[in-house]
């Protein structure tokens, strides 16, 4: 069949015959442009090129995984001293309840010597790689607003997430793929696309969700009766009208989206490449736990390796259903066992194909969780759930410029208030943007007549984490 020039097409019938649409449209908007996104030189030497950040969405127990307290499993069901919460308010709980030792038991691993729970045995298995922080902090309680707080340092919508200030400093490494890509296993927090949200910045340094199942990207396949010479054909014509268009006006974000719309095109060769995980060995997908065509954390995990492979600069693996306020026990015991195998293995697969030392791990969530029962009073041993935590929780680094086998700070011998060297949200940020080589305060971008960051008016470097 003889197609219609684009050149002598209407708008809308030139849009339909592209097979782009205005959902393709979208998509391109998404993209990197080569020239905005190309690669930036950092504030300083980096001892980090990528990041890998795993999100676990709803707040794990750091109380039964990684802070053992043994005065607070001492006193299981006793009635929580009223000094403990005097001034202290909790999402769900009130101002009472009992103490909740964790029914899990914790022993020391590796050289370092660091206390893991029973529920960990992989991630145990690479103690001497992490540096866990036991005595984080963040300003807000529910889940939302404290998502958008630890990736954008803010509270609400509308700034910038962590990712797009890393992608706005640095750039991209791979002209055929998105510099911050974001994968989901399970739904997606509650503050949503948000959390992968350019706000205020331009939009090419948005993340770009990729999918395990499906098409990785939508709206990136050609229509069916579209061959890619077709698409070719297309962006060409498209590419003609808009650079007169730029020669007529010049205006620079025609420019963009030209290259956009390369991106775009580019991606439709790299991406299914990319997400397809068939070529990797038994053994490799043994380790990580990972199916071919399916979609799991363990698979996302497998996927974050292949691309800091390709160069791309930050991905982020965000994983549901961790807010255990009832049968925690049999519910935080199964994403366990859903998720601590494939960490362990990330770490050791990016340890043994020389990328760790340039790959920054980052493991943690919103907020952490009380020693308090939530639910009445268990029985025996026993726990029924825990509340919100905002002011002593753990996350914890590995790779890309950390000093493994460290334990930094420490909460009170309840878990419920930090005793040493706390590291609020800000403090973190700029950490992680240190060992990419950003000082945080000089990255900064001007909207509505000021000057913005990531760690908003503070924050500073944990230098004791920095190898």
């Amino acid at each position: 069949m003889k197609h219609e020039s684009p050149l002598n097409q209407s708008r809308r019938a030139f849009l339909s015959s592209c097979g782009i649409g205005f959902g393709g449209m979208a998509l391109a908007s998404m993209l990197y442009d080569e020239a905005s996104g190309a690669t930036r030189k950092p504030h300083f030497a980096p001892k980090a090129k990528h990041v890998i950040y795993l999100h676990m969405i709803g707040a794990p127990s750091q109380l039964d995984l990684y802070d053992e307290k043994p005065e607070l499993k001492k006193r299981h069901n006793q009635p929580c001293p009223p000094e403990v919460t005097k001034g202290r308010d909790f999402a769900f709980i009130g101002k009472t309840s009992t103490l909740a030792g964790s029914p899990f038991k914790f022993s020391r691993h590796g050289e370092s010597g660091q206390s893991f729970s029973e529920l960990l045995p992989n991630i145990a298995g690479v103690a001497d790689e992490l540096a866990v922080i036991h005595s984080m902090h963040t300003e807000e309680i529910n889940h939302a607003p404290a998502q958008m707080f630890l990736h954008s340092g803010f509270g609400r919508g509308g700034r910038p997430s962590f990712g797009s200030w890393v992608s706005y400093g640095l750039g991209s490494e791979n002209e055929d793929l998105p510099g911050y890509v974001v994968l989901l296993s399970g739904p997606a927090g509650g503050a949503g696309t948000s959390l992968w949200s350019s706000g205020f910045l331009p939009s090419i340094y948005q993340g770009i969700q990729f999918r395990s199942e499906g098409d990785p990207v939508l709206f990136l396949s050609s229509p069916d009766g579209r061959t890619r010479d077709d698409r070719r054909q297309v962006l060409d014509a498209l590419g003609q009208l808009n650079g007169e268009q730029l020669q007529a006006t010049g205006d620079p974000e025609i420019e963009t989206r030209i290259q956009q719309y390369e991106m775009a095109f580019r991606m439709q060769a790299s991406v299914p490449d990319l997400m397809n995980i068939d070529d990797e060995t038994k053994a490799t997908l043994d380790m990580y736990g990972a199916v071919p065509g399916k979609a799991s954390f363990a698979n996302n995990c497998l996927l974050a390796r292949r691309l800091v492979e390709r160069g791309v600069r930050l991905i982020e693996l965000y994983d549901a259903d961790w807010d255990h306020h009832g049968n925690l026990q049999n519910r935080l015991s199964a994403k366990c066992k859903e998720t601590d195998a494939p960490i362990a293995a990330l770490i050791t697969d990016l340890k043994q194909r020389g990328l760790l030392d340039e790959t920054l791990i980052v493991w943690g969530s919103e907020f952490g969780r009380t020693p308090l029962n939530q639910g009445g009073k268990p029985k025996g041993n026993g726990i029924t759930g825990r509340d919100h935590h905002k002011d002593a929780y753990t996350m914890w680094l590995a790779g890309g410029g950390v000093k493994g086998g460290v334990s930094y700070g420490r909460s009170d011998d309840f878990g419920m208030d930090i005793a040493e060297n706390g590291v609020h949200v800000h403090d973190l940020n700029a950490t992680i943007l240190h060992l990419l080589g950003l000082d945080h305060e000089r990255l900064t971008y001007r909207y509505q007549g000021r000057e913005f960051r990531l760690t908003d008016v503070h924050g500073d470097v944990v230098k004791d984490l920095l190898a």
